[in-house]
């Protein structure tokens, strides 16, 4: 496991130009060893930008991106060192697909970094399970697959890296519901199974409160709340402020207690929900 952190970061666009445009403004924040964190925001809230700094795909503009304590920046030259320990997956990757297998395409990253065939053969067979990925498909073209098929073999080829930080960004984007699920969960197995940090982008709500540790809430290029799950939620009237709310689920429950039904707190998912309703009609 790996500590990532940032401190004080800002990030500018077309700095020094008419089109300047500041995307993160003196963002700092800490991220929890062996968590899935969530970031959430709306739209130009600075949270894709973030995302691409973690792993030095962007420099800050000012402010250091830590890992395990030491800037990822104090030497450039082996800043590919570190996207091998903080992976990226960035939206849509299945566009990125490029190797005539799946097989290969997944293997790619491990064979980059010097390891064993039998190695690279366990690795490509680990991740591949841990998004759901039949077998079967390991051999066919990446054009013989659907979108959400494609999407899954994307993740894993960084999943069989192993990195000790696992960044996506929006992985559930534009999948049906299924689709979003078998890929988050598989995303959360993989942290708990491997002991890696896990950091989401999503816009949804919901799957912040499925599959979330703790919360990073995004405003206009600044850290508008920051906690766990229970403590981010609770500030329900922040959240609506930056246009955000609570999840459906919870809403319903704050409903229902309007209407006189004795409901415990904390409901932020439908499993909750269902524990909470169940003794009521028995």
């Amino acid at each position: 496991m790996a500590t990532l952190s940032l401190e004080n970061v800002s990030y500018v666009y077309g700095q020094r130009t008419p089109f300047e445009i500041k995307a993160l403004d003196n963002v700092s924040l800490s991220v929890r060893e062996g968590t899935v964190t969530g970031i959430i925001g709306h739209t130009g809230s600075g949270k894709s930008t973030l995302v691409q700094l973690l792993n030095g795909l962007e420099k800050p503009t000012s402010g250091k991106v830590m890992l395990d304590g030491v800037d990822i920046w104090e030497k450039p030259r082996e800043i590919g060192k570190i996207r091998f320990r903080v992976g990226l997956v960035m939206q849509y990757p299945e566009y990125q697909l490029f190797e005539e297998t799946i097989r290969a395409d997944i293997a790619f990253g491990p064979r980059n970094m010097g390891l064993s065939k039998e190695e690279i053969d366990h690795r490509v067979s680990e991740a591949a399970g841990f998004v759901g990925l039949d077998p079967l498909l390991l051999d066919k073209s990446p054009f013989d697959l659907s979108g959400g098929q494609k999407r899954r073999a994307a993740i894993a080829g960084v999943m069989a890296m192993r990195p000790e930080v696992l960044v996506l960004d929006e992985p559930a984007a534009g999948l049906d519901p299924r689709g979003r699920d078998t890929i988050l969960k598989g995303v959360r197995t993989y942290g708990r199974e491997t002991g890696s940090t896990v950091i989401i982008v999503s816009h949804s709500m919901e799957d912040m409160a499925t599959y979330c540790d703790d919360i990073i809430v995004m405003a206009k290029g600044r850290v508008c709340l920051s906690g766990t799950r229970d403590e981010v939620f609770a500030n329900a009237k922040t959240l609506t402020e930056v246009g955000l709310g609570v999840p459906q689920i919870t809403q319903l429950a704050l409903l229902l207690e309007e209407r006189g039904v004795a409901l415990p707190g904390g409901i932020y998912t439908v499993e909750a929900a269902v524990a909470a309703l169940k003794p009521l009609f028995q």
